[in-house]
């Protein structure tokens, strides 16, 4: 199992990110997944998770109407559309499954 995230940059807060995770070792279109979030001094926080299918989505309270989570099963990737940034953002960005996570891009909302 591989994930590999990409798309984490600086960026000032309103603004937007489009992160990226692409999954390989395993069939991803069987597999329901999640981003999860880890701030600088704090635990992992879950973020949003799609089934299989992409028919079911959740979120986190702290992100819902702002971040959207979708995937591309015939592409094996997960991706998390993230708009009206805030500070309280920035932490690194895992996408997982099942525990498994992927090495993490950093998101930083700054000025």
């Amino acid at each position: 199992v591989q994930l590999v995230e990409s798309g984490g940059h600086l960026v000032q807060p309103g603004g937007s990110l489009r992160l990226s995770c692409a999954a390989s070792g395993f069939t991803f279109s069987q597999y329901a997944m999640s981003w999860v979030r880890q701030a600088p001094g704090k635990g992992l926080e879950w973020v949003a998770g799609i089934s299989s299918a992409g028919n079911v989505i959740n979120y986190a309270d702290s992100v819902k109407g702002r971040f959207t989570i979708s995937r591309d099963n015939a592409k094996s990737t997960l991706y998390l559309q993230m708009d009206s940034l805030k500070s309280e953002d920035t932490a690194v960005y895992y996408c997982a499954r099942n525990g498994i996570k992927g090495q993490g891009t950093q998101v930083t909302v700054s000025s």
